[in-house]
């Protein structure tokens, strides 16, 4: 399994503090069938802790997701922010997600090399 972040998403996790740890726990969640929603198109939405609270009040984050292949963190807000995202948004989301969860090994290191994509090191414990 091999997570990603897209540019935005990685100045978004860094001004939030979302760490990688979260990340990855959002994905093993997912492994597990353990969907906060599935939107279509390959998208979910998976809720995220804000530090020292719960997940309820916390983060919301859209996912480009194949499980057991590849994950790629599209989208996030916070659950005071706004209450979810327009059907236009999730058209666009879900255009966006299908390319990267389709791409090549070698669009993959392309958009790596460029800071299109940032791998997160992943480790899947139950392994």
């Amino acid at each position: 399994m091999r997570l990603f972040k897209t540019k935005w998403f990685v100045r978004y996790a860094r001004q939030e503090r979302l760490d990688d740890h979260s990340l990855c726990e959002a994905i093993e969640r997912a492994e597990r069938g353990l969907l906060d929603a599935d939107l279509g198109g390959g998208i979910i939405k998976q809720r995220v802790a804000r530090a020292g609270q719960g997940r309820s009040g916390g983060y919301r984050l859209l996912i480009a997701y194949r499980s057991g292949k590849r994950a790629v963190f599209l989208y996030g807000f916070a659950k005071n922010e706004r209450d979810n995202i327009e059907a236009d948004e999730l058209d666009t989301l879900q255009e966006i997600g299908a390319a990267w969860l389709e791409a090549k090994k070698e669009r993959l290191e392309y958009a790596i090399k460029e800071g299109l994509l940032k791998e997160i090191i992943y480790e899947n414990r139950e392994k």
